[in-house]
């Protein structure tokens, strides 16, 4: 791995991370993603520590340190602006976010060129076709590469098929499937209707299943490929008033798991990703509750903040990018911690009174 160093002896452990100034760099399916650290170097900020992956070559960031070493610590060698103040990790900060469901305006400083920049097309599909076409016209404008959106319901088998089809047509292969159709709402279980119960598992549980099966037969079987089902931490504590989603989302974690042991002889990866609240999207503002609580609740999780969408963007790529090419059956959750801290919001349940659903 270039750009990490590390020497251990009786005494200390030394590792030094990075290269300043330049690009990184990523290999991921053969084509080399280039990116400056948050895509502005290390201008005015001191040192952005970065590991260099890939290219078997790296600048160390400082020689390593002719002091003596200090038994059980680990250090990491930097360079500081002036005057001399430890500037913040980088490793810590939020990345960008971007306002609805609108394309980074620097998104290419993140990876510089990302994915799609270097080769990698997209396909797009939702029962609501105009949503998808203007989601795709943002996506072409931001990357300038191609993406085609299809009107597809993920309940309905011969829909799917005559998707996936049209997706091999126009780019003769499919190397990654992201499934992320979902339904919800708040609704406690005695209320909860048989139909809509239902309506979701079909949704979130089924579509999912559906969509990869075909994948799997049109494609993955005979070349491989990465699936990454987008989840949720719901089933892990048992989440009020999400009875459906908590059970149709579980359904698809040990999906996944069954998946990812099947068809790994078949060279296929599959993993969960399970999203803590994140704001700006619509799940948060159907389901967070007001404003204010939010706020407050989200003080209440390790990091004290909602994540944002290029968090789980970012995190999406790693699973579905050779850098997890020896993962595959986990769950990733990606929610600050919040699940072990966030508030169970029983008291919600009496805003439902007794009410219960016609049997």
């Amino acid at each position: 791995m270039g750009g990490v160093s590390a020497g251990w002896n009786r005494k200390s452990w030394r590792a030094g991370i990075g290269r300043r100034g330049g690009t990184s760099c990523l290999l991921v399916g053969g084509a080399s993603l280039q990116g400056e650290p948050g895509g502005r170097g290390d201008a005015g900020v001191g040192l952005w520590s970065w590991m260099f992956l890939g290219s078997g070559r790296s600048e160390p960031l400082a020689e390593r340190s002719s002091q003596p070493a200090l038994e059980g610590r680990i250090w990491f060698p930097v360079l500081l602006p002036s005057p001399l103040q430890p500037a913040p990790s980088v490793m810590a900060q939020q990345p960008p976010d971007v306002e609805e469901d609108d394309c980074l305006s620097d998104y290419h400083h993140l990876f510089c060129p990302d994915l799609l920049q270097h080769g990698c097309h997209t396909v797009i599909a939702s029962r609501s076709l105009p949503r998808v076409t203007s989601a795709a016209e943002k996506l072409v404008a931001a990357t300038g590469r191609r993406c085609l959106p299809l009107s597809m319901d993920v309940r309905v088998p011969p829909a799917v098929m005559t998707a996936v089809d049209q997706a091999l047509k126009e780019f003769g292969k499919i190397d990654i499937l992201i499934n992320c159709a979902a339904g919800n709402f708040l609704c406690p279980a005695s209320a909860l209707s048989f139909n809509a119960f239902r309506t979701v598992v079909d949704i979130d549980t089924i579509g999912t299943f559906n969509v990869s099966r075909v994948v799997y037969e049109k494609f993955f079987r005979d070349h491989g490929g990465v699936i990454v089902n987008i989840t949720a931490t719901l089933s892990m504590r048992g989440q009020v008033l999400q009875l459906h989603a908590g059970a149709a989302k579980a359904a698809v974690d040990a999906m996944t798991r069954h998946l990812a042991v099947e068809w790994g002889p078949q060279n296929i990866r599959v993993n969960s990703l399970a999203p803590g609240p994140i704001s700006g999207t619509e799940g948060i503002r159907r389901l967070g509750g007001p404003q204010d609580s939010l706020k407050l609740k989200s003080l209440l999780s390790p990091l004290q903040r909602l994540g944002n969408k290029t968090e789980i963007a970012h995190s999406v790529l790693y699973l579905a990018s050779p850098l997890a090419s020896y993962v595959s059956g986990i769950l990733l959750v990606v929610d600050g911690g919040s699940w072990m801290t966030f508030p169970n919001d029983i008291k919600g349940l009496a805003e439902f009174g007794s009410s219960s659903a016609k049997l």
